[in-house]
């Protein structure tokens, strides 16, 4: 696999970047040029790691396939990262290499320099002397995304050419893509949700992408109501960002917002839990049902609600084909006895090959062949429901194992609630005890004992929050999670 770019309709759009459109035969040439540029004198970048810092744009397509089809490691940065974070992504991988952007160039050139790194744009890299490419085996290093760090230091997941054939074209087929298909892309770049479940699926099947550095709500409509889109792919964020934008404005302006929504053929949310409130009310506001799905850095995609059949809020669904999923209990056996829950484990070609130059992490995060994922899960009626991050969504108190993920969506429902993260806090009589951290609504007030009285009926008594604290903004990753670690300290 040189680079997953579709050949089958060369003068189609693949991508679109404000008024300049690209075609599949350009963006081609320009990855062509570029990998010739960055091999020079080398018939092979033999897995070298080079490193980019490029929003999304063209020249970001151009430096991802350029590097894997001259045989080298692609690492994408996130363009919003401080320089101590950008560090440690880079000197964890040994990279010698970095490619960017305008205003990137100049922001990074001082950490290039510390590092001695050799830094250039994209312009310089470019050749007109078109040199032939590398034989590469489906078993060689691809790409290194470092994982979002929300209990540690982010570490470099590394797939190979073969993983990421299988994570494309599990999600083209499952959900039925095809080159009639155009998406907005605004996703983080630095992330698998952005790199392939939108950029890399599209491309592969021949679709159009549109490019936008950052997301843009109110262009972003317009672009819907003009019929640009049929797909759309988002974190629960953007949708509830878009609920609050829809029921802001007058009843003829978000009309045809709402339809151009509801026309879509599909509407997908991941990266994060959905909410149910949030479920119903984008339902309510288009008609879209969301298919919501779930994944990690280290798998791609492993279970979703159907393209075609019942999507049931609150679920993620059954195992993609090609994807074995088995719950473990604590003492590592296979889960057997129905509704009770258990670590989600994966075997598949998605999976990822290692940490990078983290031997210890690889090993201890697979048993018996099994990826561990850290996820704890149920299964009713054959679908797969979340109950959190063992470490950190899983409150064992008082001898129950509750899931902070299900009390925040309960509470979601409170009228004074914006946000809220639940998580456990040291208690010396339950072990832990549910504590609630939330961002009100404008205007809004809210006590302990006021939403303690509120849950009466709506939440076992044992599931009630003994702790509130309420702050202006919760800390969230590029993703939109929240990093609870960082909340811990309020209590």
């Amino acid at each position: 696999m040189h680079s997953p770019l579709s050949r089958s309709n060369p003068d189609k759009p693949a991508l679109v970047d404000g008024h300049d459109q690209y075609t599949y035969s350009q963006v081609d040439l320009e990855v062509q040029r570029f990998a010739s540029g960055i091999l020079a004198n080398a018939e092979d970048l033999n897995e070298e790691r080079i490193a980019f810092l490029i929003p999304a744009s063209p020249e970001y397509v151009t430096v991802m396939h350029g590097i894997w089809r001259a045989g080298g490691i692609a690492i994408p940065l996130n363009t919003a990262s401080a320089e101590a974070e950008l560090e440690h992504c880079l000197t964890s991988t040994s990279v010698k290499r970095l490619v960017a952007v305008a205003p990137f160039l100049e922001r990074i050139r001082p950490l290039c320099d510390k590092l001695a790194i050799v830094l250039s744009s994209v312009a310089e890299l470019l050749s007109d002397n078109l040199k032939p490419m590398p034989e590469l085996s489906a078993d060689r290093r691809a790409l290194i995304i470092f994982t979002s760090g929300t209990t540690s230091l982010p570490k470099g997941v590394v797939t190979t050419h073969k993983n990421i054939k299988a994570q494309i074209t599990t999600l083209v087929d499952a959900w039925a893509w095809s080159e009639n298909d155009a998406i907005p892309l605004f996703l983080p770049l630095h992330h698998v949700h952005g790199i392939i479940n939108v950029l890399s699926c599209a491309l592969w099947a021949g679709a159009t992408v549109h490019l936008m550095q950052k997301l843009d709500i109110e262009k972003l409509c317009a672009e819907a109501v003009k019929g640009t889109y049929n797909l759309f792919m988002a974190v629960p964020t953007i949708y509830v960002k878009l609920i609050d934008h829809l029921e802001s404005l007058d009843a003829a302006t978000a009309q045809p917002i709402k339809a151009a929504f509801g026309a879509m053929r599909l509407n997908v949310s991941g990266s994060a839990a959905c909410p149910v409130a949030i479920f119903e009310a984008w339902q309510q506001l288009t008609g879209q049902v969301l298919l919501e799905r779930y994944g990690m850095t280290e798998i791609g995609m492993a279970l979703s609600n159907p393209y075609v059949g019942e999507r049931r809020a609150g679920y993620v669904g059954q195992p993609f084909p090609g994807v074995t999923v088995q719950l473990f209990s604590e003492d590592h056996q296979p889960v057997t006895e129905a509704s009770a829950s258990g670590e989600i484990r994966i075997k598949s070609d998605t999976v990822f090959l290692e940490y990078w130059n983290n031997p210890k992490a690889t090993m201890d995060s697979f048993r018996d062949g099994w990826f561990c994922t850290g996820d704890i899960a149920v299964i009713e009626e054959g679908y797969f429901r979340i109950m959190g991050r063992s470490s950190i969504d899983i409150i064992k108190s008082g001898g129950y194992k509750l899931s902070a993920l299900e009390i925040e969506g309960k509470l979601l429902a409170h009228p004074a609630i914006a946000e809220i993260a639940v998580l456990g806090v040291e208690d010396r009589t339950w072990g832990e005890s549910v504590a609630a951290v939330v961002v009100l609504r404008e205007g809004q007030t809210l006590d302990i004992d006021t939403l303690k009285t509120w849950c009466e009926g709506k939440l076992s008594s044992y599931k009630l929050p003994k702790k509130l604290v309420i702050i202006p903004e919760l800390p969230r990753n590029a993703m939109g999670k929240v990093v609870k670690p960082k909340l811990k300290a309020l209590f």
